[in-house]
């Protein structure tokens, strides 16, 4: 036999005033002085700021900014799979040549900054990046393929 627990109910029934207070609490924008900027006139200009208070709305820097040291250079990797298949559409829109066997791309013109090994090359390519990984050199020199930053 299993035994159902009971489940818990956050809804505080018979608890008459569920946690607002006094009972008057939570009927509407009432007991927090009205909605946004609301019921900060006369009364409350003595909790506003000088500036605010002659009804000059506040302005200037708001909330914080990252230290240029916390901002990530974005990067934008290309495997050697995905170039051997965008190759043609990028020789028809002629981002790349086709000099004899080999194709010649410069894909910093095309925005990417790093090649990575992922897949297998069927074609020689000469690649111009910023930056290429290990394998992905590697790949490339063994299609008899060039890589050059």
């Amino acid at each position: 036999m299993v035994i159902k627990q009971k489940k818990k109910s956050r809804k505080r029934r018979g608890s008459r005033t569920h946690g607002w207070g006094a009972g008057k609490k939570h009927r509407g924008a009432g007991h927090r002085g009205g909605r946004g900027f609301a019921g900060i006139g006369k009364r409350g200009a003595q909790k506003q700021t000088k500036y605010f208070a002659k009804g000059i709305k506040p302005t200037g820097k708001k909330g914080m900014k990252r230290s240029r040291r916390d901002q990530k250079i974005k990067s934008n990797p290309i495997n050697l799979k995905t170039i051997e298949q965008k190759l043609n559409k990028w020789i028809a829109n002629k981002k790349a040549i086709k000099e004899g066997e080999v194709f010649v791309v410069n894909l910093t013109k095309l925005g990417y900054t790093a090649v990575l090994g992922q897949g297998k090359l069927t074609k020689k390519l000469k690649l111009t990046c910023k930056k290429f990984s290990a394998s992905a050199k590697k790949k490339l020199e063994e299609a008899g393929g060039e890589a050059s930053a």
